[in-house]
C-alpha cells in the first residue's frame, strides 16, 4: 500500500493512492461520514503503532467507499491537493547513518570506510514535502548539497531489538534527502546545524509498506540535479543492512512507530564532484528509488 498525506481546504488527512488514478482516498472523510470502525486514528503516526492492523483498517474504508453510492466525493484528485511528508513529524529527531556506502566515504575524503556505525540526526522540523519550494538558505551557507536516501519508518517500539528480528519493526519506506549545508559542517565541526535548517529532509511521496518491498537491499536509487544524473547506486552497497541498522539503533535508542532512519547516500553527491557542484536558487532536484516513486524539491 503507498500512503501519503495531505491538505486540501484546510483539512489535514491521509489515504492510500486510488490504484491506477492520480488521486487519494482520503480516509478520515470516509469514516467520518461512513461510520465504517468503532474508532480510527486520525494522525498517521498513532496509526501506524498499530502496525498491519492500521493497513487493514484502511482497506476496509476504502471498500466500504467503494461499494457505497458515493465513492468518487471521497477521492482527492492530485492536481488539487497540497502534498504533505507522508510522516509529518517524527516523535524525536530524524536518525541518520553516515557514509554508509563505501565509494561515498572515498568521494569525501575517508581513506577507509567506518568500521562502526557513523550516527548523526535532523531536526523534525527540517521535514519537507513532495514538490515543496526549499530555501537555498544563502544567508547561512554557500554550500548547500544534496543526498538521496533509502528511509526506513518503525512502525514498533522496540530496544535491543535481535537483527533477525529487525524487519518486525519496520512499517515501511519512503524517500528522503538529506539535503546538507558543507560550510556549516565544517564551521561547527558537526553535523546538526548543516543538516537541520529548515526544509532541509524532504520525505515522500509516499510511505509504502513493507510487504511491497520484500527486500530493502535490492533497491535502485537515482538522484537528479536539473534532469542530469548525479547519483545512481543500489542499496546492495550498504556497508550496513537495514536489519542491522534497525537492530543497532536499538541498542541505544528505543525504536518509535513514526521514527525515520536515513540509511545513507550513495557516491556522486555534490562536494564529491571534481569542481564541486553545489545547490543554487531555480534547481530542481528528482531522488527516485524503485517500487516508492520519485521526490521531487525545488530550491529558490
Amino acid at each position: 500500500m503507498k500512503i501519503l498525506s495531505f491538505k486540501l481546504g484546510g483539512h489535514v488527512s491521509f489515504g492510500p493512492k486510488v490504484k491506477k488514478e492520480e488521486a487519494v482516498w482520503d480516509v478520515l472523510a470516509i469514516q467520518n461520514e461512513l461510520q465504517v470502525l468503532p474508532s480510527f486514528s486520525n494522525s498517521i503516526v498513532d496509526g501506524i503503532a498499530l502496525g498491519f492492523d492500521f493497513v487493514e483498517q484502511i482497506r476496509k474504508l476504502v471498500e466500504a467507499a467503494e461499494k457505497s453510492q458515493r465513492a468518487e466525493s471521497f477521492k482527492r484528485e492530485f492536481t488539487v491537493i497540497e502534498w504533505l511528508s507522508p510522516i509529518p513529524r517524527t516523535p524525536k529527531n530524524i536518525m541518520c547513518i553516515g557514509k554508509n556506502y563505501n565509494e561515498h566515504a572515498k568521494e569525501m575524503g575517508a581513506e577507509a570506510a567506518p568500521t562502526d556505525l557513523m550516527v548523526f540526526t535532523k531536526s523534525p522540523t527540517a521535514i519537507a514535502a513532495d514538490g515543496q519550494t526549499i530555501s537555498i538558505h544563502a544567508d547561512l551557507s554557500s554550500k548547500m548539497d544534496y543526498e538521496g536516501e533509502l528511509a526506513v519508518v518503525i512502525g514498533k517500539r522496540g530496544k535491543n531489538i535481535p537483527k533477525n528480528l529487525a524487519y518486525d519493526y519496520v512499517f515501511g519506506y519512503t524517500i528522503a534527502n538529506d539535503i546538507t549545508a558543507r560550510d556549516l559542517q565544517d564551521k561547527h565541526k558537526q553535523y546538526f546545524l548543516g543538516k537541520s535548517l529548515d526544509g532541509t529532509c524532504p520525505l515522500g511521496p509516499y510511505l509504502v509498506t513493507k510487504d511491497e518491498i520484500p527486500n530493502p537491499q535490492d533497491l535502485t536509487v537515482v538522484t537528479k540535479v536539473n534532469d542530469e544524473v548525479r547519483q545512481n547506486g543500489t542499496t546492495q552497497d550498504m556497508m550496513f543492512s537495514v536489519e542491522n541498522l534497525v537492530s543497532i539503533l536499538s541498542q541505544h535508542v528505543t525504536l518509535e512507530p513514526g521514527d525515520v532512519i536515513l540509511t545513507g547516500t550513495p557516491a556522486g553527491v555534490g562536494k564529491g564532484m571534481n569542481p564541486p557542484q553545489f545547490l543554487k536558487a531555480g534547481d530542481t532536484v528528482k531522488v527516485s528509488i524503485q517500487g516508492i516513486g520519485t521526490l521531487v524539491s525545488h530550491f529558490e
